[in-house]
């Protein structure tokens, strides 16, 4: 077992039954439903496309799935893009400690709810978390892995004692400025300091994703808002520092393409969903970097297993990952 592991482990978990969220689509203003379900022992997060051309469309919400960062995290396959907007409920399922989901989606992009990740957080409370049978394996971070891009950086280093964002906006818009928030991750900390925290941009930003096109279902209802000078929205914020929360349940949900949860910290400097998928592909990118941790006794259960059945190897830890040492 690793000598420096210091988490307990636990059990994998899904979802004890099926809940539904609608709202609208952050880019597009249409309406959309999202089902979160239970899924089996070490499948992970799956989005299914429902409707289309009469068939679905599954795809795996990992790293390699993504095909674009640009305002938001997309996922697709070979065909093209079959889910935007992914990070929110991502987080969420991670935040909360839920290993393996369905996420049945009826439209292109996850429904903005209210900019935040608190009606996700809702339905699974709804659905129940259900115990597997199956141990929880981890993904740990050997050695720090660096990304650079223009004044943004990010890196993942490792922290064997869970999970730790440290996340640092820094915004012209002087309303927002300088913000920073350090999280180590567990469902308790979660709910009660992130999950709620929304969205955020600055009015010409705004204006100008209209006029591109996007944005078409941003509001006050779903966005806090800033002009040059001033909050917009009436209610005000959920918290002083919500911009750098927000960004910390950003982390969450794009870090939660790793597959399974990580054992590491993760620092960003004005960073973003582009830069929080390039620290990650780099980390998968290295094979030294990492490697799939679990329980002695899972480990050699999984050998005995595979030379039971022929089949020594590649099911210890994902296709992408090293063997465990």
């Amino acid at each position: 077992m690793v000598g420096s592991f210091r988490m307990k482990f636990s059990r994998q978990t899904t979802l004890g039954s099926q809940a539904t969220v609608t709202g609208v689509g952050v880019h597009s203003g249409l309406p959309v439903s999202v089902t979160l379900g239970p899924a089996p022992v070490d499948a992970g997060f799956i989005f299914v496309r429902t409707g289309l051309d009469g068939c679905d469309r599954a795809v795996q919400a990992t790293s390699e799935s993504v095909i674009s960062t640009e305002f938001a995290t997309v996922l697709g396959d070979r065909q093209g893009p079959l889910v935007s907007t992914a990070e929110h409920v991502l987080a969420a399922l991670r935040g909360m400690g839920v290993d393996n989901a369905t996420i049945e989606i009826d439209g292109p992009e996850v429904p903005i709810m209210d900019g935040s990740a608190s009606a996700f957080v809702a339905a699974i409370d709804q659905a129940g978390i259900l115990t597997q049978s199956a141990w929880r394996r981890f993904i740990e971070v050997l050695k720090p892995v660096q990304v650079a891009m223009g004044d943004s950086f990010g890196e993942l280093r490792p922290y064997a004692a869970g999970f730790r964002a440290e996340i640092e906006i820094d915004f012209a818009n002087p309303v927002i400025g300088r913000q920073s928030y350090v999280l180590d991750l567990s469902p308790e900390r979660f709910r009660r300091e992130i999950c709620r925290a929304r969205t955020f941009g600055c009015m010409n930003d705004v204006a100008r994703l209209w006029s591109a096109g996007f944005a078409l279902g941003a509001s006050f209802e779903n966005s806090v808002v800033f002009d040059d000078t001033r909050l917009l929205n009436t209610e005000g914020l959920r918290y002083s520092d919500e911009c750098a929360r927000h960004k910390v349940l950003d982390v969450i949900g794009d870090l939660a393409l790793s597959g399974l949860p990580l054992l590491g910290a993760y620092r960003s400097v004005r960073g973003g969903h582009k830069l929080n998928h390039a620290v990650l592909t780099a980390l998968m990118a290295d094979r030294s970097a990492w490697r799939v941790v679990e329980p002695e006794t899972a480990r050699r259960s999984r050998v005995q297993a595979e030379v039971g059945s022929g089949m020594v190897g590649g099911l210890i830890a994902p296709a992408y990952s090293p063997d465990v040492s």
